[in-house]
C-alpha cells in the first residue's frame, strides 16, 4: 500500500468554526438587526431575522463534538439506537486549529495534510432563511466572505484555500462578489446547491440568465463547490410530515434521510438539463460532503431520459457529468466503484475534518483505497484537486 508521503495529500473538505461576529463584523448598519446572539434557558441561539435557529445546536463553537465522533457509527451503523448526545460522546473545547490558520497549518503538518479547501460551517444556514429578502441575502454573505478574508484569507501559504460563498439572486452583484474574491486570491467558490431565490421567485442557476457569471467563472479557471447545505428541502418533508420546523441536521428523522441527497441530485441535473454545463465545458464543479449514493441512479436516469428524448438536451448529459462533475464520496462508501462509475480523475479525497461526522485523522481515508491502483490513489487524495485548482505539487513532495 502506498504512503501518503509519496504524494501531495490535498483535503477536499475541512471546515473551520466561525466566530459569534463572523457575520455582522463587516455587515453595514443598516442590517445589524437581522442577525444576533440571545440566550435561551442558559444556552446560546443564533437568531436570523428575529428567529431563532437550532440548525446548530451551539452555535459559537466554544465546545464542539470531536473530530470523528461518528465513525463507528458509520462504519457499523447504530444497531442500539442510541441518540446523538450518545453517539457524540464526551465535548471539547474549541482549539485554536479550528478558528485561525496558522496554528491550522500546524496541525495539518501533524495530520500529514500538504492543503485543504476549508469551508465555513455555520454559514450554510444563511441563504435558506433569508431567500425572501435578495439584498440582504447579498449584504450578509460579503460580511461572511470579508470575515472570512480577513481571519483566514483566501490563500493562506498556498496551503489553506478557504472558500468564499457567492449567492446569485441577484446576478449583477453575484459577478460583483466573484470579481471581489477573485482580487483577493480566491481559487475555489463556495454555491449552494439549491434554487436561487429571487425577486420574481426562485429560479434554476443552469439557466442562460446566470451564463454572465459562469462566464466570469471559467475566465477566471475558478473551481465551484456544491457544499451540501439548508437547500430549503425540509419544506417538502414538513408537508409529507405536518410539520414547520427548519432543517436540523443534528435531529435527523428518518423520512427525511431517505431524501438527503435529493437537493444535489436536482442541482446536478439542473446544471446538465438548463445547459449550462454544455455551454462552459470548461466550468469545473466539485460536489462535497454529499456522497455518492445519488450518483448510479441520476446517471441511469440521464441515460433513459436522454434515449426518449435527446431534443431536450444539448449533448449527451451522462458524458458531460463525466467530463465536469467531480465527487469527494463519504469515505465510507465504496470508492473503487465510484472511480469505476465516473472515472477515477473525478474522484476527490475528503474528510470532513474537524467534524463528527468526518474522519478524526484526514489521512486515515487512505486506508479505504486499500487495493486500488497506486496511481488511482494518488489522484484521489490529491492529484485529482491538484490539478482543478491549479496548483503544483508542494516543495519536498515525490510527484
Amino acid at each position: 500500500m502506498v504512503s501518503t508521503s509519496d504524494f501531495p495529500v490535498f483535503d477536499a473538505d475541512n471546515h473551520l468554526y466561525e466566530t459569534k461576529d463572523a457575520f455582522t463584523r463587516h455587515l453595514p448598519d443598516r442590517y445589524k438587526g437581522a442577525i444576533d446572539y440571545v440566550e435561551v434557558r442558559g444556552r446560546t441561539k443564533i437568531l436570523i431575522r428575529g428567529r431563532i435557529s437550532e440548525y446548530i445546536p451551539n452555535p459559537t463553537f466554544d465546545v464542539v463534538a470531536r473530530p470523528g465522533a461518528m465513525e463507528d457509527y458509520f462504519r457499523i451503523g447504530n444497531p442500539d439506537g442510541k441518540d446523538r448526545r450518545a453517539i457524540f460522546g464526551e465535548p471539547m473545547r474549541a482549539i485554536p486549529a479550528f478558528r485561525e490558520p496558522g496554528a491550522r497549518v500546524e496541525l495539518m503538518d501533524e495530520q500529514g495534510l500538504d492543503r485543504t479547501l476549508l469551508f465555513p460551517t455555520l454559514a450554510s444556514l444563511l441563504e435558506e432563511r433569508m431567500k425572501d429578502d435578495p439584498e440582504l441575502t447579498h449584504a450578509v454573505i460579503h460580511s461572511l466572505n470579508e470575515w472570512m478574508y480577513e481571519t483566514w484569507q483566501f490563500n493562506y501559504e498556498d496551503r489553506i484555500f478557504s472558500t468564499p460563498v457567492i449567492t446569485l439572486p441577484i446576478v449583477e452583484r453575484a459577478i460583483e462578489e466573484l470579481e471581489w474574491v477573485l482580487e483577493r486570491g480566491a481559487r475555489v467558490v463556495l454555491i449552494r446547491p439549491a434554487p436561487v431565490p429571487g425577486f420574481r421567485g426562485p429560479r434554476s442557476f443552469g439557466l442562460p440568465e446566470f451564463d454572465p457569471f459562469w462566464e466570469k467563472v471559467v475566465e477566471a479557471g475558478i473551481l465551484v463547490a456544491l457544499h451540501s447545505s439548508d437547500s430549503g428541502y425540509e419544506a417538502y418533508a414538513n408537508e409529507w410530515m405536518g410539520g414547520d420546523s427548519e432543517m436540523l441536521p443534528f435531529k435527523p428523522q428518518a423520512f427525511r434521510m431517505l431524501q438527503s441527497w435529493r437537493p444535489i441530485e436536482d442541482a446536478v441535473s439542473a446544471l446538465v438539463c438548463h445547459g449550462a454545463l454544455s455551454r462552459f465545458p470548461e466550468l469545473k464543479v466539485a460536489v462535497i460532503e454529499n456522497g455518492s449514493s445519488w450518483v448510479e441512479p441520476l446517471l441511469g436516469n440521464m441515460a433513459d431520459v436522454y434515449k426518449k428524448m435527446p431534443q431536450d438536451f444539448l449533448e449527451d448529459p451522462v458524458e458531460v457529468i463525466k467530463r465536469q462533475v467531480h465527487i469527494s464520496p463519504f469515505w465510507e462508501e465504496d470508492l473503487g466503484a465510484l472511480a469505476e462509475l465516473v472515472g477515477e480523475d473525478r474522484v476527490l479525497f475528503g474528510s470532513d475534518f474537524p467534524h463528527p461526522e468526518g474522519l478524526a485523522e484526514p489521512a486515515s481515508y487512505l486506508k479505504e483505497l486499500d487495493g486500488l491502483p497506486d496511481d488511482t490513489v494518488r489522484k484521489i487524495m490529491g492529484g485529482n484537486l491538484s490539478r482543478l485548482m491549479n496548483v503544483g505539487v508542494p516543495a519536498g513532495i515525490a510527484s
